[in-house]
C-alpha cells in the first residue's frame, strides 16, 4: 500500500461487510499527499475593512485526544516576506481540530496571503482580501454567488470554474453547502460515482463533522476556499430538509431531540467554516451585515433556524397569522434597522429561499418560500417601498434554478431579485424551454428563467448599475472546469426595472492578484522561518498512512474511523487492549478511496486500546482511542 490516510474528527466507510463480495467502486476524493496534515485546505472568509477570518483544520498525529499548537503568518506577498500579522494557537478535539483566526490590524482593500503550520510542515497558502473604508468609493465590486451542492448529485464543477476565474473579490455562498441525506438518499449520479460520507443520514455532531471533512477533501471546493473570501449562510440542508425553528420535514422523532440536532449541525458548521463567531458563544446567529463602502452592504440572513415558524399548505387558516414569521421578530427588527440606517447605494439581501412571488393559476407553487410568509414579507416590502430605500437587490438560492424577477408590491415594484443555480441538485426539467415560457407567462414580473442548468451567478455592482451574469457549466457527470454565460440583466441605479443584455460586466484593473499553487510552496533551508515560530520545521517525507479521524473518541459502542486509501490493497485492521491482548483483527481488500470503517466496541471492556493497520503484515498505522 502505497498511502492510506485517516484522520479525528471526520469520517469515511470502506467496505461496510469487508468481503471480496463488498468492493466499492473508486471514491470520488481522495487526500492529496502533499497537503499534509491540512488535508482539507484553507479558507477565509467573512471579511471586513480592518480583519479576516482565516481557518484550517489540521489532522492530528495521534488519537489521543491531544492539544496541537498550530502556527499562521499573514503576508502581503507570496513569498511570506512581508509579514503583517503572525501568532499561534492551540487546538483540539473538542473543536475538531479546527482554527479559526480573527486576524487583526490589516489595511482595508487589500490582498493578503497566509499558511499555517504544524508537525514541521506548511499548509498551502491560502488568499484573502479586506473590505474598503467606510468612506471609499470602489469604482466596481463583484461577486460570485454559489447555492445547493449535492456531493452524490455530480463534480463540483461550478467551485472549479470560479477557481479558474481572478476576477471575483468575494463568493457569497446562500446555503446548501452541504446535504444531510443518506448515501443514496437524494439524486445520486451513477455517472459520477461520488458518494459521501458517512453512509447514514447525518444526525449527531460526529456526523455533520464527517459530512464537512469529505466535502473539503473535494480539491474544487477547497481550491476555491484557498483563492478567495467566502460569505457564508445555511439553508435546511445543513440541518435537515425544510427545517425550520421548532422541527423540520426530514426529522423524526427516531432520530432524537431536535433542538440537540439543530444545534450540532450549528456548532459543526462554525467549526468547518470561515465564519467570525458571536459575541456570545454558542449562540451560532449567521444574520449579519458586511460593508464595502459606499457602493455596497451586504446584509446576511437566517430564514432557517433563528425565528421560522413551521411550514404551512396552501389554504391553511394560518397563512396570513401576523404571527407567523419567516426571521423572528429580533431578526426582522434588525434587518429593518439595517436597511433604514445604510449609507450604501446599493442594499445587497443574500439570502435562502425566493422572496418574489412564484404562483401557477393564482396558486404559490412552494409554501417553503416567502410565498408562504406573505404576512411578513409585506411588512419587508412595505418597509423599502414606503421609506424610500432605493437600489434593494435580494439574492437568493434554494430552488436549484436560474432566474430574474423584479419583486412586485401592489402595481409597483420594491427591487430586484437574482437567484442562483445550483452546483450539483437537480432542478426541474419540464422540457425544451416549454416550462420557462409558461412559468414567465403566469408572471410578468419575471424576466427570465432557466429550470435545469447547473452554474454560477456573477453580481457586479458599480456606481451606475448592478447586473448579474449567470454562467452555466457544461455538465456533472465529469470533471469539467469549463463553463458558459448564459444571460445577463441589469437594473439602473435607483430603478427596479430589469434590462437584458448581451454584455457581460467586466471587472476593474485592481481585483487581479497573484495565485497560490495547488500545494504548499517550496522553501530552500535559508529562507525557512525562523525556529520559534510553532510548530514549523523542514519538511518530512510523506508518510504512507495518515488519520483523518476517529469519531467518537472517547467511544461508547460504534468507533467509525475516517480515512483514505490512495491505492487499491490489501489491508489488516486489529485493536490491542493495555495488556497486548488483540480484541478485534479483520482483513480485507480496501479500494482506492475515502471511507469510513465502523468497529462495534460494545464488548471491550472500559479502558485505552490502540488500534494498527498493516499493509502486507507490516505495521504502517497506530492510533490509540478510550472505552468508556
Amino acid at each position: 500500500m502505497k498511502a492510506l490516510i485517516l484522520a479525528g474528527g471526520v469520517i469515511l466507510l470502506c467496505l461496510r461487510v469487508f468481503s471480496q463480495s463488498d468492493l466499492l467502486e473508486t471514491r470520488s476524493v481522495v487526500p492529496e499527499p502533499c497537503m499534509d496534515p491540512f488535508y482539507h485546505g484553507v479558507a477565509s472568509g467573512d471579511p471586513m475593512k480592518d480583519r479576516v477570518i482565516i481557518w484550517t483544520r489540521v489532522t492530528p498525529a495521534d488519537e489521543n485526544q491531544n492539544p496541537v499548537v498550530v502556527g499562521w503568518k499573514v503576508a502581503t506577498d507570496t513569498a511570506m516576506s512581508d509579514i503583517v500579522q503572525s501568532g499561534s494557537l492551540i487546538t483540539t478535539y473538542e473543536r475538531d481540530y479546527t482554527v479559526k483566526i480573527d486576524v487583526t490590524g490589516l489595511q482595508p482593500d487589500q490582498w493578503y496571503y497566509y499558511e499555517f503550520y504544524a508537525y514541521g510542515k506548511r499548509s498551502i497558502q491560502g488568499r484573502t482580501r479586506t473590505t474598503p473604508l467606510e468612506d471609499t468609493y470602489k469604482d466596481s465590486l463583484r461577486f460570485a454567488v454559489v447555492s445547493c451542492a449535492n456531493f452524490e448529485a455530480g463534480f463540483f464543477n461550478v467551485y472549479a470554474s470560479l477557481a479558474d476565474r481572478k476576477d471575483i473579490d468575494a463568493v457569497l455562498c446562500l446555503g446548501d453547502y452541504y446535504y444531510e441525506y443518506a448515501t443514496g438518499g437524494y439524486s445520486p449520479n451513477p455517472a459520477a460515482g461520488r458518494v459521501v460520507e458517512p453512509l447514514h443520514e447525518i444526525v449527531t455532531l460526529d456526523d455533520y463533522r464527517m459530512r464537512h471533512s469529505i466535502y473539503r477533501l473535494d480539491k474544487d471546493l477547497r481550491r476555491l476556499h484557498q483563492l478567495f473570501p467566502w460569505f457564508c449562510i445555511w439553508d435546511d440542508h445543513e440541518s435537515a430538509n425544510d427545517a425550520w425553528m421548532g422541527g423540520a420535514e426530514n426529522h423524526n422523532s427516531g432520530e432524537g431531540d431536535w433542538i440537540a440536532r439543530k444545534e450540532a449541525s450549528k456548532k459543526a458548521y462554525f467549526e468547518w467554516l470561515p465564519i467570525r463567531d458571536n459575541d456570545q458563544e454558542g449562540q451560532y446567529e449567521i444574520y449579519r451585515t458586511a460593508s464595502y463602502g459606499v457602493l455596497v452592504d451586504i446584509m446576511l440572513l437566517d430564514t432557517r433556524l433563528t425565528g421560522r415558524s413551521e411550514q404551512v399548505s396552501w389554504g391553511s387558516s394560518q397563512l396570513n397569522n401576523a404571527n407567523r414569521s419567516m426571521l423572528g421578530t429580533a431578526q426582522k427588527n434588525w434587518f429593518l434597522n439595517e436597511l433604514s440606517t445604510s449609507t450604501a447605494i446599493y442594499k445587497l439581501v443574500a439570502q435562502q429561499v425566493m422572496m418574489a412571488p412564484l404562483t401557477a393559476f393564482g396558486i404559490p407553487v412552494n409554501m417553503d418560500q416567502w410565498d408562504g410568509y406573505p404576512t411578513e414579507r409585506s411588512q419587508i416590502l412595505n418597509h423599502v417601498f414606503y421609506n424610500g430605500i432605493q437600489n434593494f437587490v435580494v439574492l437568493t438560492g434554494d430552488i436549484h434554478t436560474a432566474w430574474t424577477m423584479e419583486i412586485p408590491i401592489g402595481a409597483s415594484r420594491a427591487g430586484v431579485e437574482f437567484v442562483t443555480p445550483s452546483v450539483t441538485s437537480p432542478g426541474m426539467d419540464l422540457g425544451s424551454g416549454v416550462g420557462e415560457s409558461v412559468i414567465m407567462a403566469a408572471n410578468s414580473h419575471i424576466k427570465w428563467c432557466n429550470l435545469n442548468r447547473k452554474g454560477y451567478m456573477i453580481v457586479d455592482v458599480n456606481q451606475n448599475r448592478v447586473q448579474s451574469d449567470w454562467y452555466f457549466v457544461n455538465t456533472i457527470d465529469a470533471a469539467d472546469a469549463a463553463a458558459v454565460w448564459a444571460t445577463s440583466y441589469y437594473a439602473n441605479q435607483g430603478s427596479t426595472q430589469l434590462h437584458a443584455t448581451n454584455s457581460i460586466a467586466f471587472a476593474r484593473p485592481d481585483i487581479f492578484s497573484d495565485v497560490p499553487q495547488h500545494c504548499p510552496r517550496i522553501v530552500v533551508e535559508e529562507e525557512e522561518p525562523e525556529p520559534e515560530e510553532p510548530g514549523l520545521a523542514v519538511q518530512e517525507v510523506q508518510k504512507d498512512i495518515i488519520v483523518i479521524g476517529m469519531y467518537p473518541n472517547p467511544v461508547s459502542t460504534i468507533l467509525n474511523i475516517h480515512f483514505s486509501n490512495l491505492e487499491t490493497d490489501e489491508m489488516t485492521m486489529e485493536i490491542l487492549d493495555e495488556t497486548g491482548r488483540n480484541v478485534f483483527k479483520e482483513t480485507f481488500i480496501c479500494q482506492q478511496g475515502s471511507w469510513i470503517k465502523q468497529i462495534n466496541t460494545t464488548d471491550f471492556a472500559p479502558g485505552k486500546y490502540t488500534l494498527f493497520i498493516h499493509d502486507e503484515g507490516n505495521p504502517v498505522l497506530k492510533r490509540n482511542f478510550v472505552k468508556y
